[in-house]
């Protein structure tokens, strides 16, 4: 089953996490970064990762130190967003955010630190890659987490508000918000199978396509979820005013596009065959998932 499949893999996560951060040396910060991370949310993007090295049969030793530093980004991201200058959201997780229990200024910092280990745990010497693999997968989740991606794809969704966005603009913001993040879980684990560039960038797309898929999922969350399921308040963006597919096209249209987008994805994941298998059932989930 998929949930049994996303708690294991989680678990797998967190105990490297909290086995790294022992090592760190003392810090006020530790225990918010620690709140912000261990213990909640899915954790389907480092699934996405353990899944595509099954592609290449990967050994899950080579893989974790990404996943790990995957989670810090994705959580450090999380973090910010909640801020009362951003999203201003008080749950994150079925918790109360960081900047909630910890307060603001000690919430950036907390995000900061996961920014930055997420590079640490990847250059880690325990992390058995090549020199070369660890500075073309450091140069590739540094750009992917900066101004062409993560962050600039938060400025835009908060400079979009209140707006009309063209379809095309919609997806952009959200293929950077969201999309460039997986998109660095298939390509990194491309590179730790030392294929060639047609498979990164291959690989590389359809990541971002993955990205927009989980986008438009969680944007039918919040209009049709539950905040106990999904561990966090719903029905805010169009409170907000975002710009979503679902506010430009409504509900039906973007549900339909969604669903050609999931077809278009396990199509070409079909030529891997029965290696593809895990990748295959984690998308399946991503736009039929109630969390």
């Amino acid at each position: 089953m998929i949930e049994n499949k996303l708690k294991k893999n989680a678990k797998k996560v967190d105990k490297f996490l909290i086995n790294f951060l022992k090592k760190q040396k003392k810090s006020l910060l530790l225990n918010p970064m620690k709140y912000g991370i261990i213990s909640g949310g899915k954790k389907i993007r480092s699934t996405i990762i353990l899944d595509t090295g099954k592609i290449f049969k990967l050994r899950e030793k080579n893989l974790i130190h990404i996943c790990a530093a995957v989670e810090c980004i994705h959580s450090y991201s999380l973090i910010h967003d909640d801020l009362p200058c951003m999203d201003n959201d008080s749950m994150r997780r079925g918790k109360p955010s960081t900047h909630k229990k910890y307060g603001e200024s000690t919430a950036v910092l907390a995000g900061n630190s996961l920014l930055t280990l997420a590079f640490e745990i990847i250059s880690d010497k325990k992390n058995l890659l090549s020199s070369k693999q660890k500075n073309e997968i450091i140069n590739l989740l540094a750009n992917f987490s900066g101004h062409t991606g993560i962050a600039g794809g938060q400025e835009l969704d908060l400079k979009f508000e209140n707006e009309r966005k063209r379809f095309s603009q919609i997806v952009d913001m959200q293929r950077k918000k969201t999309g460039k993040l997986f998109n660095f879980c298939l390509q990194s684990v491309v590179i730790i199978a030392k294929k060639n560039e047609k498979d990164k960038k291959d690989f590389a797309n359809l990541g971002e396509e993955v990205g927009l898929l989980f986008q438009l999922a969680d944007d039918f969350l919040d209009l049709k979820g539950s905040t106990k399921r999904a561990g966090k308040p719903i029905k805010k963006d169009r409170k907000k005013g975002k710009s979503t597919l679902i506010n430009l096209l409504g509900y039906k249209k973007s549900f339909n596009y969604a669903d050609k987008l999931q077809k278009k994805i396990l199509l070409k994941l079909e030529k891997h065959g029965k290696n593809a298998k895990d990748l295959t059932d984690t998308i399946q989930f991503i736009l039929s998932r109630k969390f």
